[in-house]
Formats: C-alpha cells, structure tokens, sequence
C-alpha cells in the first residue's frame, strides 16, 4: 500500500509530505509549552510548502 502510494505521488512529494507534517508537529509542542508565538510563526510553513508543491506541479 505504501509503496503503491509512493510510485503514484513520487518521492520527492513523500518527502516533502512528512517534513510539512514533522512542522506540524514542531508547531503543537511549541503551542502547548507555552511559545504561541513561535508555534504560530512555524505553522505558517506548512502550508506555504504545501502551496509551493502545487505550484511546481501545476507549472509543467
């Protein structure tokens, strides 16, 4: 299943999908000690990489 799931997306798009998830998860345990902030600035990585992935795909 999972290798299904890698030939159909590609690589590089896994990749780049567990690193906007490891954000995601950065940006919780920040919020819940307490650095709203910083959670707040981190969270706003995911999904402009997200937005940056589909620009790239689209763009061919």
């Amino acid at each position: 299943m999972f290798k299904r799931f890698v030939k159909r997306v590609g690589v590089m798009n896994c990749i780049m999908l567990l690193v906007v998830v490891s954000i995601i998860i950065v940006s919780e345990v920040l919020f819940l000690s307490g650095k709203k902030m910083d959670a707040i600035f981190i969270a706003f990585w995911a999904p402009t990489i997200l937005g940056f992935m589909n620009y790239l795909k689209y763009k061919k």
